[in-house]
């Protein structure tokens, strides 16, 4: 998706506070989880474009830049180094889509944006002397996390422009921008990259793809895909533990019982000791997340709340009436 209006996705004006742009991608958030939409491609689609525009526009020194030059905001230092006020190429359309090969989603819009100036120096001509390394946030779900992932990507990325060869300047008339690249150096080439998410990466784990950072020509770096976990609904993971919260019926609490709890993969059988009291916790040992790299994984806890019954029936009342007078003979 090019040219995105961060603004527009989140319902926004330019002008809006911090508090708003919070409030909306709340409330737009919980709207189209997928969790809250199964099977919604549409939703899902929207849900990764209210986390992409929240990442910029919550960030101060990231939203200043998106308002001077727009969705190519990543390669202000660039620009603002090679003079420019705005981006030089807003126009072009630069897109990045993903096939899944697992069934856990795409990963859409966070390989979007990509990175300028790798094959040359940001229009100079110059080739960087060793090959450069970049970072790119990529946004993973708890699900992904847990069960892993696989990607076929793929991307439009620059390259040197094999007319000017880089210097942005045409070969035969002198003084002019080549007339391939407008000056820039670049040209857009397709790309296509598999990326395995590992099971148990956490936030600020590093995914490292070798030699695919710059262009196809010249010196090329390193590509870390950096992990930003995103919130779960049901889930809350501290390190490799779970934790989560499960609606008790208070006769299963006070004579015990079995429920099932939804899990990330399937669902877990959970047994209710007798007389559990409200806020008490069950752990549930090597049900939490998988380590990194290894076969052992941490816990789950689950924190029990206890629902009161409503709308009693006379009879359930008068039984409840007795068990009064048993209790305080």
């Amino acid at each position: 998706m090019a040219n995105k209006d961060y603004y527009k996705i989140l319902g926004l004006n330019r002008n809006a506070s911090e508090k708003d742009i919070k409030k909306a991608y709340r409330q737009l958030a919980r709207k189209y989880h997928p969790d809250v939409n199964p099977g919604d491609k549409s939703a899902e689609s929207k849900f990764k474009s209210i986390n992409e525009a929240y990442e910029v526009l919550s960030d101060a020194d990231k939203r200043k830049k998106y308002n001077q030059y727009g969705d190519q905001w990543q390669y202000a230092d660039q620009f603002a180094k090679a003079g420019y006020r705005t981006a030089p190429n807003q126009s072009r359309t630069r897109t990045y889509t993903t096939t899944d090969f697992g069934g856990f989603g795409d990963l859409g819009s966070i390989f979007e944006n990509l990175y300028r100036g790798f094959g040359t120096d940001a229009g100079t001509g110059r080739r960087p002397s060793k090959p450069e390394s970049s970072q790119l946030a990529v946004e993973v779900t708890l699900e992904e996390a847990y069960l892993g992932a696989q990607r076929l990507l793929q991307m439009q990325l620059n390259d040197t422009c094999p007319e000017c060869g880089g210097s942005g300047r045409s070969r035969t008339a002198r003084g002019k921008a080549c007339s391939v690249c407008g000056g820039m150096g670049t040209v857009v080439k397709n790309r296509r990259l598999e990326v395995k998410i590992p099971r148990g990466v956490n936030n600020g784990s590093k995914i490292r793809l070798a030699g695919e950072a710059g262009g196809h020509s010249g010196a090329r770096g390193d590509l870390y895909l950096v992990v930003k976990m995103l919130p779960h609904k049901t889930f809350e993971r501290k390190g490799d533990d779970l934790h989560t919260e499960i609606n008790v019926p208070l006769l299963t609490a006070i004579l015990g019982g079995e429920m099932e709890l939804q899990f990330l993969k399937g669902k877990l059988a959970l047994k209710i000791p007798p007389e559990t009291q409200n806020g008490n916790t069950i752990r549930l040992a090597g049900k939490g997340m998988p380590l990194l790299g290894k076969q052992t994984y941490g816990n789950l806890f689950i924190k029990i709340k206890v629902v009161l019954p409503t709308k009693l029936t006379e009879q359930e009342k008068n039984l409840f009436q007795q068990l009064k007078a048993i209790r305080t003979k």
